[in-house]
């Protein structure tokens, strides 16, 4: 029994709480699909030839916040989290693991992340801008976004936790 709440987004909202809601939804999968895990199981790359892990992908997530929320949005000098040598500016990274590399820590650094992404978020509008590909990219587009990128890697995450102990509909 999943002790980590996902509530559903309102069927009638506004559009950023639509966005929100839905944002923190996906948030919520990916964190459930991680509940109850070991740092062993959440290390394991079940898919072979891929060496994708829970882990991984909980580290790479953390860097996608971190990237449109405080680099992109916020304009903020933020450099990677997981490979410190990486171009700031280059895809977000995060996916291999570290020697030592915990759960519990991806989990605690994936965290901090999206509260820093709500403290920037939480005054700005739907139309405000932070710069991306030399563009202007406004909030909205963003959350969009995050979703659509929550979205397919908890698609991931389903296909990684069933294959390491069965669970599925988390």
């Amino acid at each position: 029994m999943s002790i980590i709440e996902r509530p559903l987004p309102p069927l009638n909202a506004d559009e950023r709480t639509t966005l929100e809601s839905w944002l923190d939804f996906h948030r919520a999968t990916l964190a459930r699909k991680c509940e109850g895990l070991d740092d062993e199981q959440a290390a394991v790359a079940p898919v072979p030839p891929s060496g994708f892990t829970l882990t991984g992908l909980v580290q790479h997530m953390a860097e996608v916040e971190r990237n449109w929320f405080r680099r992109v949005f916020a304009g903020e000098q933020a450099p990677p989290i997981y490979d410190p040598q990486a171009d700031p500016n280059g895809p977000d990274g995060g996916f291999e693991l570290a020697e030592g590399a915990t759960l519990c820590d991806a989990l605690a650094t994936w965290h901090a992340e999206i509260t820093h992404a709500r403290e920037y978020c939480v005054d700005r509008a739907l139309a405000d801008t932070g710069r991306f590909m030399e563009q202007d990219v406004n909030l909205r587009w963003i959350y969009v976004h995050m979703i659509e990128e929550y979205a397919r890697h908890n698609g991931h995450a389903d296909l990684l936790r069933e294959r390491i102990d069965g669970t599925t509909g988390v």
